[in-house]
């Protein structure tokens, strides 16, 4: 098989589900000046998106090899194409809920499926983690490029204006052809199944990893970062919008920082972990963050709305903040590469369901707990929430990086991965 293809088949995947999935803030600002809809309703978007990525990953993640990965990521590619389409045909409140329950469930299915074939690609673990960070650069490539392409589409002259939905048809081009492109490639599945085994027994040998104290240390480590990623990055262009007062599209644009910040350290994070151990860098990361958080939130006090603003007279705070993205891109691929290079290539698809369901979770919390402060108290106190998980993860490294000592049995100073939300 052409790996050159296969991996090309892969990056059109999750660029196309890159802006899909990080598009959820956007339409949250959309949706609230569109529609009308409150920010604790609006929140919910969030819940139809990830939590049918953790329901289905439970259910189908330890089946994938039987089904068939690249039959899995065009099903996915498949329905998330028809519901782009009915975005702008059908608008309104419930089909933003129904884009974003597809998009999940397609995303259980595609993430599970993408992981696992690197899996296949890569002959070492110094490739396997080459292949997985620049699968993840592209992701953020995604991310920063969905801010741009849907800030192009929005009416600032117009907040009610629905013209942002046609964004969705060149979002249906996009995702038809990724599908014709991984349907035009061969892949060879071969080795990522315990023959003999039923179904029922791979569903259970996938929930018997949970049993193992690393891998539960694991997936609360990755269900923190999650909750934090997403709680900032959903509510950023809303925080934008009211707080910092920029325009819609400006507070859109101004996110795509974020999204920059993430993408930059993610591409650079395999050439640090290669001279470094990934406890201390990531423990450093985690302390910026934090100091970021509470030198930057102050200057977003009392900003007065400024009907001539501009990128030259914007508030301090609408460049500074996003940069936190910087610091917080490798922590999510450290742990991941720690975790999946230790496991046989049979057990990445069930470990990577778990790592979906815990990430989903985490997404939601994350999205619902910043939405409802933000709503009942404001913007500036809800961020200032986010010193609370930083300090979770900073504990649950400190016991993750001790079950690795004595479960993992290797060291892992020279493994660098990434993964996405």
């Amino acid at each position: 098989m052409n790996n050159q293809r296969i991996l090309l088949s892969l990056f059109a995947i999750y660029l196309v589900f890159a802006i899909l999935l990080n598009s959820v803030g956007t339409v949250i600002l959309q949706v609230i000046n569109s529609y009308g809809v409150s920010k604790s309703a609006a929140s919910v978007l969030e819940g139809f998106k990830d939590i049918p990525i953790g329901i289905v990953s439970f259910l189908v993640a330890s089946q994938l090899p039987r089904f068939g990965f690249k039959r899995a990521m065009l099903t996915g590619l498949g329905i998330v194409t028809a519901a782009c389409l009915c975005m702008p045909l059908l608008p309104g409140f419930w089909t933003a809920k129904l884009l974003f329950l597809c998009v999940g469930v397609s995303f259980a299915l595609v993430k599970v499926a993408v992981y696992s074939s690197i899996g296949l690609l890569a002959g070492d673990r110094k490739e396997h983690a080459g292949m997985v960070n620049t699968l993840e650069g592209v992701f953020m490539v995604g991310v920063l490029g969905g801010y741009w392409l849907f800030s192009a589409f929005i009416d600032s002259a117009d907040p009610t204006s629905t013209a942002w939905l046609n964004v969705y048809w060149v979002l249906a081009g996009i995702c038809a052809l990724a599908f014709v492109l991984l349907w035009t490639t061969e892949m060879d599945e071969s080795g990522t199944r315990v023959d003999g085994d039923s179904p029922l027994q791979e569903f259970f040998a996938m929930l018997r990893l949970v049993a193992k104290p690393l891998v539960c240390i694991y997936v609360i480590s990755a269900f923190v970062y999650v909750l934090i990623e997403q709680g900032i990055g959903t509510w950023l262009p809303t925080f934008n919008n009211e707080i910092l007062k920029l325009p819609a599209p400006m507070s859109v644009q101004a996110t795509s920082t974020f999204a920059a910040g993430l993408a930059v350290a993610r591409l650079g994070a395999g050439a640090i972990m290669r001279r470094m151990h990934w406890y201390p860098v990531l423990n450093s990361c985690l302390l910026a963050m934090a100091a970021l958080v509470v030198l930057t939130l102050p200057l977003a006090d009392n900003v007065q709305a400024n009907p001539e603003i501009n990128w030259l007279n914007a508030p301090v705070a609408a460049f500074i903040l996003p940069l936190i993205g910087l610091f917080m891109a490798p922590i999510y691929p450290a742990i991941n590469s720690v975790m999946l290079s230790s496991l046989p290539k049979h057990q990445h698809s069930a470990m990577t369901g778990l790592l979906v369901i815990f990430s989903a979770l985490g997404g939601t919390t994350g999205s619902l707990i910043t939405g409802s402060v933000f709503e009942a108290y404001d913007g500036q106190f809800a961020f200032y929430l986010s010193l609370v998980p930083i300090g979770m993860i900073l504990l649950s490294l400190y016991f993750f990086r001790r079950a690795v000592e004595r479960d993992g049995g290797a060291d892992f100073t020279g493994v660098a991965a990434s993964a996405p939300h």
